[in-house]
């Protein structure tokens, strides 16, 4: 029995099982130290990530090096039953910043309640957003359409 969990980050996606009694990796952003290029290295166990991490195994699919540093990357993990009308300024920054469209979708939703209620163009913005479209892609469609994209 287990669950998964997809996650957006600033570097990229995340993909995490969770299964009783057994711990899972997510995958790891590396970065060649020969070349500069990123890559990215899924394990299915702890066991075989020290595996890699000691025989070698890794290399830069790129140039074959063997330079490889780990990078760590940013991610926003939406906590259950987040009550963002009670939110500071300072944490709705965050979740603002933090580039989880389906985060800032439930925060236009929760919080401009009114505001969306009352203009079809930001129901349907705040709907896409916790779809999980890009907030650059409903913010640009939200200028072109004349709403208001919070500019």
């Amino acid at each position: 029995m287990g669950a998964h969990f997809h996650i957006m980050g600033h570097n990229g996606e995340y993909d995490f099982s969770v299964r009783w009694m057994e711990r899972i990796m997510p995958a790891y952003d590396y970065r060649c130290n020969a070349c500069g290029r990123a890559s990215q290295f899924f394990y299915k166990t702890y066991k075989d990530y020290d595996a890699a991490s000691t025989d070698g195994s890794r290399v830069c699919p790129n140039c074959g090096s063997k330079e490889l540093v780990r990078t760590i990357s940013r991610v926003a993990i939406p906590k259950p039953g987040r009550n963002y009308a009670k939110m500071s300024s300072d944490e709705m920054l965050s979740v603002l910043e933090g580039g989880d469209a389906r985060e800032v979708g439930r925060l236009m939703h929760e919080v401009g309640q009114d505001a969306v209620l009352d203009d079809p163009a930001m129901a349907d913005a705040a709907k896409r957003l916790m779809k999980g479209e890009s907030v650059e892609k409903v913010e640009a469609d939200l200028s072109a359409s004349g709403g208001d994209a919070g500019t």
